[in-house]
């Protein structure tokens, strides 16, 4: 039976995405969306703290502390008073892995005046890849340890995570590493930050993050023992005593937001706070996953999550994925997550070089821009014939992270020739990212995991037809798109919704708020059976160039 509240009730998901805040306003009864805002970083929008040519990308908390306080003011400006009135939770989800280091009080340093234009202070995008000598070591020390950390993270510790990211900094910056007394992720900060936590110690730590991020699991007691982390570098002396040994779920109540955060949002008091998310997971949530589904976040990067029973998983490792964690995101089952580490961005980063002659002239290349380059190019793609000898491009410009990460590999493209041209260019790359699924699907069913439903979620999802079929053709899948352009921000106030005693378990909150599907696009098979061709050949120059 489901548990249905007939009081008006409302509750707030937060999703902070690679470039922007988005909040929206749910009805606790149906999931609707009473209202939706959205902010830029503008510190982030502007290029600030980034180096492209090093892989480095670098948030300041003034963008997600403003975009916060922007995204929702201007959400609740477009709800009636009785509407803002009701708001009872409210729950976030953040990029990651996506640390910062913190003072004893859980303050990032760059909000410190010493520290405030110091990239090493700021919080480390997920997409980071400049701790790519750390994860090595990581990986190195792991492998011969009594206990591998890494059993449950796929076997490989990524330079995404959160210990490689960590060291790189100490390691990088005299002054930081003075200073630190601990690392914090971006998605267990917001919770802190509003509900007034004073002490890093205090700061509740979810376990979709901790796993196989900070290689925490119940097995080994929590995080990896000091003695594994010295041994890895001393600079990371003291830190495991000063972190946390439990987690938390993100349907976990912590805490009520402050009085000084109920002013500065415009919330009423006693808005109860949610336990932070990974946004993959939340929008895995938010789409109502259930075992034997695939749930594709597609955005900059792929995020895939799978949930799985106990007795599926039967204790065994799943090798070469991400990882995977009990509760990461549906209590009482096991998280499986793997994904891409460009997938949007591939799109985004051909479409911004058509645009070179602008920025020559000091015009700015904005995504609009980019967009319509793009929307130019799938069209023109989708009226190119498809044959067993067309060309073939890989998906690693920002190395793999499944199956088996390697954030070494680069991209490759086979078969130009001079009678290229921009759109069959564009094809081939459509083309690797959806190959680049294809792999993970198979890896994952490879290890005895039931896949039989794609659902797709996300700006490409719903903005790109021309991938979502090319997608469906080479999985030879039915893929269902999420109806929700905000499925990451529902996930949250789905999360928010039973964290604050409006429905009894996550699973209820998912039953009555999804907001089904928008389009279910169909495997064309007679193109599944020549893009297998093309996949082999995928494979194939794949292995050449990570020979290389």
């Amino acid at each position: 039976m489901i548990y249905i509240t007939m009081k008006r009730q409302y509750v707030i998901g937060i999703d902070y995405g690679s470039d922007s805040c988005r909040t929206i306003v749910s009805d606790v009864l149906t999931g609707n969306s009473i209202a939706e805002a959205e902010c830029d970083y503008p510190r982030w929008k502007s290029g600030k703290f980034c180096d492209y040519a090093k892989k480095c990308y670098r948030q300041h908390p003034l963008d997600y502390i403003e975009s916060l306080e922007i995204s929702v003011k201007n959400a609740l400006a477009s709800c009636p008073s009785d509407v803002v009135d009701h708001i009872v939770g409210i729950a976030f989800d953040t990029t990651g892995s996506t640390p910062v280091m913190v003072d004893e009080s859980g303050t990032p340093l760059a909000l410190l005046p010493e520290f405030s234009e110091n990239p090493n202070a700021m919080f480390i995008l997920w997409k980071d890849h400049t701790a790519m000598k750390e994860a090595d070591e990581i990986n190195s020390v792991a492998h011969r340890w009594v206990i591998d950390y890494t059993k449950y993270s796929g076997g490989t510790y990524s330079s995404e995570w959160f210990w490689a990211k960590a060291l790189h900094v100490l390691r990088s910056d005299e002054a930081v590493r003075r200073r630190a007394y601990s690392v914090v992720e971006h998605c267990d900060w917001m919770p802190a930050l509003l509900t007034g936590v004073t002490h890093s110690k205090q700061i509740k730590r979810n376990r979709c993050a901790a796993g196989h991020k900070a290689m925490w699991h119940e097995e080994w007691g929590g995080l990896p023992s000091q003695e594994f982390l010295s041994a890895v570098d001393p600079l990371l002396d003291g830190y495991r005593s000063r972190l946390y040994d439990e987690t938390v779920t993100s349907d976990t109540f912590v805490g009520y937001v402050t009085t000084e955060w109920c002013e500065r949002l415009g919330l009423p008091h006693k808005v109860m706070v949610s336990a932070g998310v990974i946004d993959a997971h939340a929008g895995a949530i938010g789409v109502g996953i259930q075992e034997r589904n695939m749930v594709c976040i597609m955005g900059a990067s792929t995020c895939d999550i799978v949930v799985a029973p106990y007795d599926e998983i039967n204790n065994r490792c799943i090798d070469g994925i991400c990882g995977q964690v009990d509760g990461s995101v549906i209590p009482g089952m096991v998280g499986i997550e793997a994904g891409q580490s460009a997938f949007g961005d591939i799109y985004a980063w051909f479409g911004k070089l058509f645009l070179w002659p602008e920025s020559l002239k000091g015009k700015s290349v904005d995504s609009k821009n980019i967009g319509k380059i793009i929307h130019l190019l799938d069209e023109e793609a989708s009226k190119l014939p498809l044959t067993a000898e067309d060309m073939v491009a890989t998906d690693w410009f920002n190395g793999r992270r499944s199956p088996h990460v390697n954030m070494q590999l680069r991209a490759s493209i086979w078969g130009l020739t001079l009678a290229t041209t921009v759109s069959s260019l564009y094809k081939s790359l459509v083309e690797a990212s959806a190959f680049g699924t294809r792999s993970i699907v198979e890896d994952i069913r490879r290890n005895g995991i039931k896949i039989d439903v794609i659902i797709g979620v996300g700006g490409i999802s719903l903005k790109s037809p021309y991938v979502m079929q090319v997608l469906a053709d080479v999985l030879g899948m039915e893929i269902r798109v999420s109806a929700s352009r905000q499925a990451c921000a529902l996930g949250a106030a789905m999360l928010a919704a039973t964290s604050a005693g409006i429905y009894p378990s996550l699973h209820v909150a998912q039953k009555m708020m999804s907001s089904g599907y928008a389009v279910i696009y169909k495997p064309n098979m007679d193109r599944h059976e020549i893009y297998t061709g093309l996949y082999l050949k995928y494979k194939e120059i794949g292995d050449f160039t990570s020979s290389l």
